[in-house]
C-alpha cells in the first residue's frame, strides 16, 4: 500500500517542511517506519514489523519506496494568465523515495500553501516510473489514493469505457489509481470536457461523485467475477483547493480498511511559528515567534499515519466513512452509502 498526507485551511498557510520534512514520523520518513495508534496496541503504535495482525501489516505496508508526489496549491497563474481565477495545483513527483530526493527537499524548504497533498508509493503491481506516482491533477482537482483495486486488470476495459473522452485522454500511467480519479472527474462533471475540470463544484456533489465512482468499481467487478471479487481497499482522498473529500473504506464484512487519520490541531503543533513540538512534549521549539497565547488558523489534517506524538490531536476516520471539508474548514464525517451485496469475501482470508 501507500501513504499520504493531506492539508487544507481557508486561513493558515503551512511550510511544506514543517509538515512533510521535520517531524519524526513525517511522511517523508513513513518509507519505513510507522506510527498507527488506536490499531496497534498502546505502547507499541510503531512496531508494525511485529504486529500479529497480517491483515493490519499488509494494509499499512512497511516499505513504501517506489516514488513520491506533492501537489500544492498557489495562485501564481492568476497573475499571469488570462481566465484564470484563483489557486491551482503546482505538481511535483519523483521516483526516488522522498529521504533521498533533493529536489523535493530543497522545495518543501521555501514553498507555503494553503492545500496541500503529499504521498509516497508502494506499487500494487504497476510500473515504478514518474507517470505513476499520485497525486493526480485533473484541472483544478488533485486525486490520491492508498489501497488497491483487486483485480484491476479485470474491469479496466469496463471502467475506461465510463469515462468521458477528456478524462480517459488524461490517463498518462497505468495505475488503477489513476483511473479511479478519471471515473471520478467523470463523475463529478457529468461526463463534461476538459473546461468543466477548472470550475468549483458543491461539496456535496464531490461527496456524491467519490461515493458513485467506489460503488461503479464494486458493480464492475461484480458483473466480471461475480462470487469471485475480492474486496478493495479504497483511501480516496481528493480536492479543489479549497474543499476536500477523504474515505476509508473496505468491502468486506469485517475487516478493516487501510489507517486514515485527521486532525484539527496538530497544524498548530507542526508549525514551526508557534510554540510545541512534533516529536514530544518534552521537545522544545527554540525557534518559535508566536507567543502560547496565539491562536493558528481554521485547518484540517488528513493523513495516513498521524505526524505528531500527541494522540488526543488525531481522530481514526471510521470504517467505511468520508470525511469531508467544506470552503469553511468544517469537518463532517459520513458513512458511504453502498449496497451490502457488494461486500466480497478475502480469498486470503475467508
Amino acid at each position: 500500500m501507500c501513504r499520504w498526507f493531506a492539508y487544507i485551511s481557508p486561513e493558515e498557510p503551512c511550510l511544506l517542511s514543517d509538515v512533510l520534512l521535520d517531524p519524526a514520523n513525517a511522511i517523508s520518513k513513513q518509507c519505513s517506519e510507522h506510527y498507527l495508534p488506536l490499531l496497534l496496541p498502546h505502547g507499541e503504535e510503531h512496531e508494525l514489523d511485529d504486529s500479529k495482525d497480517a491483515l493490519l501489516k499488509m494494509r499499512n505496508s512497511l516499505l513504501n519506496m517506489d516514488g513520491l508526489g506533492v501537489a500544492w496549491y498557489t495562485k501564481a497563474a492568476e497573475s499571469y494568465m488570462k481566465g484564470v481565477e484563483g489557486q491551482r495545483p503546482a505538481l511535483y513527483k519523483s521516483q526516488s523515495p522522498p529521504i533521498s530526493d533533493f529536489n523535493f527537499r530543497n522545495l518543501c524548504g521555501n514553498t507555503e500553501t494553503y492545500c496541500l497533498f503529499a504521498h509516497i508509493r508502494a506499487t500494487s503491481g504497476s510500473v515504478v516510473t514518474q507517470v505513476n506516482s499520485h497525486p493526480f491533477v485533473f484541472g483544478r482537482h488533485v486525486f490520491m489514493h492508498n489501497g488497491a483495486i483487486s483485480d484491476f486488470s479485470k474491469i479496466r476495459r469496463d471502467m475506461t469505457d465510463l469515462f468521458s473522452y477528456d478524462a480517459y485522454c488524461n490517463v498518462l500511467g497505468s495505475t488503477d489509481s489513476e483511473h479511479a480519479a478519471a471515473l471520478y472527474i467523470t463523475n463529478l462533471t457529468n461526463h463534461g470536457a476538459k473546461g468543466t475540470w477548472e470550475k468549483e463544484y458543491p461539496i456535496d456533489e464531490m461527496m456524491s461523485a467519490m461515493n458513485k465512482t467506489i460503488v461503479q468499481i464494486m458493480e464492475l467487478q461484480r458483473k466480471q467475477l461475480g462470487d469471485k471479487a475480492a474486496p478493495n481497499s479504497l483511501n480516496f482522498c481528493v480536492t479543489d483547493g479549497k474543499k476536500m473529500v477523504a474515505t476509508r473504506f473496505r468491502n468486506h464484512a469485517t475487516q478493516q480498511p487501510p489507517s486514515l487519520y485527521w486532525s484539527e490541531f496538530a497544524g498548530r503543533t507542526l508549525n514551526q511559528k508557534f510554540p510545541g513540538h512534533p516529536d514530544g512534549t518534552d521537545k522544545v521549539n527554540e525557534g518559535a515567534t508566536k507567543s502560547t497565547d496565539e491562536k493558528i488558523g481554521k485547518h484540517t489534517i488528513i493523513a495516513s499515519e498521524p505526524t505528531t506524538y500527541d494522540d488526543s490531536e488525531w481522530h481514526l476516520i471510521s470504517r467505511n466513512c468520508a470525511l469531508i471539508v467544506d470552503e469553511r474548514g468544517t469537518e463532517t464525517e459520513v458513512p458511504l452509502e453502498y449496497d451490502s451485496k457488494l461486500n466480497a469475501v478475502d480469498p486470503n482470508y475467508p
